[in-house]
């Protein structure tokens, strides 16, 4: 059964959304918002930063099903005209081990210029590759994997179960897990490499996910724009037709409250 609020959302409409690091598939994903999100919110091009699928550890036929809404979902978009991008990230699995019904209906590829309205041109990275290689290995990854899926349902099983029914909040576990994040990439030394990057390619700025750390600043000279993720920040870039760039805060215009969608909270290029 529909919910009737949604049917009073406004819709939104982007030039672009980018969005990474959905994770679809892992336990603590949470595609229920991100198809919300998506509903109430269209774009002439989804840009997909990496790490969408996220097929390391099998999941629940209630993950499953969200799981194939999204995927449906930015199908049908693509049907009605919309374009996708998809840059592939550590997690996703290659094209041709991905389940039909999962595999999206474009190839990935590693990076690609984006040039905004306004004329500026950003590099697009998932923002794995700046990682020192032994990160970047296919083992390590897939380890963390399993280890933060682990401690995800421990968490679930010790916490009240009005924080685990929680929706469009952060809870306990998502703060536990941002905080460990954060102190893993202390001094931020990997804005400062993407930076870098986009300028060697002539860019104005990079665009990246990889980090589940939103950011969208000019600190190092060129603008770094980070998506964020769908795990704890629930965040995303867009990019409207005048070419600015926002960092939307998913969560405002996904969660019914009271019947009603509460304008998207941003911050400007």
């Amino acid at each position: 059964m529909s919910d009737p609020a949604s049917k009073k959302a406004p819709i939104r409409r982007h030039r672009s959304l980018f969005l990474s690091d959905l994770h679809l598939g892992a336990i603590g994903a949470r595609a229920d918002l991100v198809m919300r999100f998506l509903m109430h919110n269209k774009a002439d091009t989804y840009f997909l930063v990496g790490d969408i699928l996220d097929l390391g550890v099998p999941f629940s036929l209630a993950r499953a099903s969200a799981c194939d809404a999204v995927v449906n979902h930015l199908r049908q978009r693509q049907a009605e005209g919309a374009k996708l991008i998809y840059l592939i990230g550590n997690h996703d699995p290659a094209p041709e081990i991905a389940p039909d019904r999962r595999r999206l209906p474009v190839e990935p590829i590693d990076e690609i210029l984006h040039t905004t309205a306004d004329g500026r041109r950003y590099l697009i990275v998932h923002g794995h590759e700046q990682d020192r290689a032994f990160i970047r290995s296919h083992a390590l990854t897939r380890i963390g994997t399993y280890l933060e899926s682990l401690a995800r349902l421990i968490c679930t099983a010790i916490l009240p179960a009005e924080e685990r029914q929680a929706r469009g909040k952060c809870g306990r576990i998502d703060r536990i897990f941002a905080g460990v994040n954060a102190a893993l990439h202390l001094g931020r030394g990997h804005e400062r490499r993407l930076v870098d990057l986009a300028r060697q390619r002539g860019a104005d700025g990079v665009i990246c996910g990889h980090y589940h750390m939103a950011g969208l600043h000019d600190r190092y000279g060129l603008v770094y724009a980070n998506c964020g993720d769908w795990v704890t920040s629930m965040t995303c870039l867009s990019e409207d037709y005048s070419g600015r760039l926002h960092l939307v805060d998913g969560r405002a215009v996904s969660v019914l409250d009271s019947g009603l969608i509460p304008e998207a909270q941003v911050v400007h290029a």
